[in-house]
């Protein structure tokens, strides 16, 4: 087997701000593997500030990996500190087996037959942007939408999410959203209380990752369910995954296959998930076409319970072309014949 890779830059649309910053671009790496008939490609997609792997030594240590391809493929737990590589080696390798025709999931999705529901995605900007975000998302047909908070006055964002629900209750659109760890924990304390009148349906990582038994006291005393996103980032042994569950006892996971060493790790969450009691869904992390489409791919033979964090990559304007696209509040994978 020959292994290759290929860096590429993708652009923003639109500058799109969370609370560790603002993206303009982000780069994404490519592996290919072939057998001499069929080609498999996988994405390594990390992200700055974020991501375990250290995005400076991408190019290197993919070297490595292509020409030790046998080892790295036969012993995939090798690149434990490298998730995104992780991830691209092991949908590359699904993708070779499967013909090199990056359908690596064949079901009723691939088929068209089915689509997958997803949160519609409210990006960090200005109090009118941000208006004018969700009035598409609700225009378009979404019944859920997902806020990112913590880069405004908080009294403002309260008051876009109140807009929201003065308008539509529970029943006809559910409200989550994410803080990326914005917050100390006394004032994610005093937040969840002014936020629980608005029944959202989650809050992910209010506070910094890291403090589990800060995480824990807020999981035990909020009167919003939260979701764990950033904090399984770097949890990667069996005993380690038990001891995060067992100690913060938090509603959801949030599960990002990039970030967290792909298919194979997000199983292992899911496993720890049924045992505790908690619910999980599947989030992207700003991949290119190819990665999104294999996570599409692998979340729907999941068969997952409610809304999904994904999309079609129409952030960016040189994404390549893909099934994928959105119809009302789902996704779904309309091949050209």
């Amino acid at each position: 087997m020959k292994a290759s890779f290929k860096k590429y830059t993708l652009q923003f649309k639109q500058a799109s701000g969370t609370s560790r910053g603002v993206y303009t671009t982000r780069d994404s790496w490519f592996i290919s593997l072939s057998d001499g008939i069929s080609t498999g490609i996988g994405e390594c997609a990390p992200l700055p500030d974020l991501s375990l792997d250290s995005i400076s030594k991408m190019s290197s240590k993919l070297l490595q990996v292509c020409e030790e391809i046998d080892f790295f493929c036969s012993f995939p737990a090798e690149l434990h500190g490298w998730p995104s590589i992780r991830f691209g080696l092991e949908t590359a390798m699904i993708d070779l087996k499967t013909g090199g025709k990056q359908e690596l999931f064949p079901s009723a999705f691939t088929r068209g037959e089915q689509g997958i529901p997803i949160n519609g995605l409210i990006w960090m900007g200005t109090s009118e942007f941000m208006k004018q975000q969700i009035r598409a998302k609700l225009e378009a047909g979404f019944r859920c939408i997902k806020m990112k908070i913590g880069a405004l006055d908080f009294d403002t964002e309260l008051d876009i999410l109140k807009s929201i629900r003065k308008e539509f209750s529970p029943d006809e659109i559910k409200l989550r959203v994410d803080a990326n760890g914005a917050w100390s924990l006394p004032t994610a304390l005093e937040n969840l209380k002014r936020l629980s009148d608005l029944q959202l349906h989650s809050i992910e990582q209010p506070i910094e990752a890291g403090n589990w038994d800060d995480m824990a006291e807020l999981c035990r005393k909020s009167p919003v369910p939260i979701g764990l996103d950033e904090e399984l980032i770097g949890v990667s042994s069996q005993p380690e995954m038990k001891k995060l569950m067992e100690t913060i006892r938090p509603a959801y996971l949030i599960l990002k296959p990039s970030l967290l060493g792909g298919f194979s790790a997000c199983e292992k969450w899911i496993a720890l998930t049924e045992k505790y009691g908690a619910g999980w869904w599947i989030t992207s992390a700003l991949e290119s076409n190819i990665g999104l489409n294999a996570i599409a791919q692998w979340t729907f033979q999941l068969n997952p319970k409610g809304e999904q964090g994904l999309g079609t990559g129409q952030l960016f304007s040189n994404n390549f072309d893909s099934p994928l696209v959105i119809e009302r509040d789902q996704l779904w994978y309309r091949k050209s014949e």
